[in-house]
């Protein structure tokens, strides 16, 4: 991975404002983070909390599919609280917001559709990765949506989402598990908060506090990376750590919340370069299995100076 190339991923550019007018300090304390089921709770307590949490998740890819598959605005009113909270720039807030923008998209883009590749859920929040189209034959954009759920509708919502280039450094494609087993959905055998636990260990480590050799303990080769700026294996992740501190010693990462469901983990956090740099958006996806991270996407986009609502991107 070049210098150059990284620079261009992280100041975000064009890319990021054509993904957002589209689709749309290290601190490390998540705020708004899910919470993991308490051991204590109780077997009841746990059993229900799953299948809350399960719920949930089929309300979100219902409203997906309903929405951006079907566009029947409708599932707005369904699925939907009236007093929505909305943090993609491009969109207003509340419920009216959100219509208004997806009636715009679809007259402008009646063939566009959604195609949904995981998704992660703990507690109130989900995470949908997904592939937004706009125009069959297009690669489109990678998208990440996190949503947070009250009393089974939709109540907040938060959106980073990227185009799709036409070839990618490690030769992956940006949605697809390499890693085996290939499974459809986060492993149920697998426990989130022991993936939650390593995940935000490595990238304390490595971006927080600057030790390039975390990827060695955290993570295993072969670790297949779908992003659209970085190789595979642990050695080209190190350097892409070792170039950012180079080119930006001020640099701060600001953990907003962590979504962790069997061996998948979804963390958002805000980049910043300089104290007065309105920094950029990131999700991360990692997936781990044995203990150790061996799987790997990203969605930056930069944000914006100005907003179609009041509560920012985070």
């Amino acid at each position: 991975m070049s210098t150059p190339s990284f620079r261009r991923a992280h100041l975000g550019r064009p890319l990021a404002a054509m993904a957002v007018a589209a689709a749309t300090l290290f601190t490390v304390v998540p705020a708004a983070s899910a919470a993991p089921a308490s051991d204590t709770a109780g077997t009841s307590a746990h059993h229900g909390s799953k299948l809350q949490t399960a719920a949930n998740k089929k309300v979100v890819v219902r409203f997906f599919n309903q929405l951006f598959n079907e566009g029947d605005l409708s599932a707005i009113d369904t699925y939907v609280r009236p007093d929505l909270i909305q943090h993609n720039p491009a969109v207003a807030d509340r419920a009216t917001g959100l219509r208004t923008f997806v009636a715009d998209l679809k007259a402008q883009y009646p063939e566009s559709s959604v195609s949904i590749k995981r998704v992660v859920a703990e507690g109130d929040l989900v995470a949908v990765h997904s592939n937004f189209i706009l125009e069959p034959g297009t690669k489109g954009l990678t998208v990440v949506n996190i949503l947070r759920m009250q009393d089974g509708r939709i109540a907040e919502t938060w959106e980073v989402s990227q185009q799709v280039p036409d070839a990618i450094p490690s030769g992956n494609d940006m949605f697809t598990t390499v890693s085996s087993p290939q499974l459809p959905g986060p492993d149920p055998k697998a426990s989130g908060a022991e993936s939650k636990r390593i995940a935000l260990e490595f990238f304390t480590a490595a971006a927080i506090n600057r030790d390039l050799t975390a990827p060695d303990r955290y993570a295993k080769d072969p670790y297949y990376n779908h992003s659209a700026y970085v190789g595979n294996g642990i050695a080209a992740t190190k350097e892409l750590f070792r170039n950012l501190f180079a080119e930006s010693p001020d640099v701060t990462f600001n953990i907003k919340r962590v979504v962790a469901e069997g061996d998948l983990v979804v963390l958002q956090y805000h980049l910043k370069r300089t104290a007065d740099d309105p920094g950029t958006a990131f999700v991360d996806i990692f997936r781990v299995r044995d203990g150790k991270v061996v799987e790997f996407w990203d969605i930056i986009q930069a944000v914006p100076t100005t907003s179609a609502n009041d509560n920012g991107m985070f």
